[in-house]
């Protein structure tokens, strides 16, 4: 079985709006993936960092994971959610990145969008009231089969570090340059 080793961090959100900010990952992979070791989604702490303008998280990934073909490639999904003074969240950014096919050390860049209010009255509940509005599958930020129908605006970005680990692909057929 080809290995793959995922070591790394979400490092912070940056350019958001909102300055109250955490974030919700997962490892996506295709059915010919499996997860060896480690877990494959999670949830940073709240971060806010005034003088920055951003949100470090510093969350580790450390993820091991197997596959007989490179269909399904790994994809990292976040979802960044605001927090206010009550401790009320809403989404506030949807994304996803392809895992590099490079092993070696690599500094992602995950650009975000979130949904776009629709009328005068629902720009005004997102900014005042309860937030952005939030999505009823989260498989419609990477998979893209419907994402076309929702009206959107883009958001922040999320910085990830990654060290990527390639062992036995070459037995399959697979050739990293």
């Amino acid at each position: 079985m080809a290995e793959l080793h995922i070591i790394g961090q979400i490092v912070k959100a940056i350019e958001f709006e909102e300055p109250k900010l955490f974030c919700k990952w997962s490892i996506q992979i295709g059915s010919s993936w499996k997860v060896v070791e480690g877990e494959s989604e999670g949830q940073t702490v709240t971060a806010l960092d005034r003088l920055e303008e951003s949100s470090t998280f510093a969350h580790p990934i450390d993820v091991h994971l197997g596959t007989r073909g490179v269909q399904g490639w790994p994809k990292i999904h976040v979802e960044i959610f605001a927090v206010n003074a009550v401790n009320n969240s809403w989404p506030v950014g949807f994304g996803f990145i392809h895992i590099p096919t490079q092993p070696g050390y690599h500094l992602l860049e995950i650009n975000t969008w979130k949904i776009a209010p629709y009328t005068f009255l629902d720009k005004l509940r997102e900014r005042f009231w309860s937030g952005g509005y939030t999505l009823s599958r989260s498989d419609l930020i990477y998979s893209g089969t419907e994402r076309y129908k929702i009206l959107t605006k883009s958001s922040g970005k999320v910085l990830v570090e990654v060290m990527l680990l390639y062992r036995n692909f070459a037995k399959f057929g697979v050739e990293f340059k």
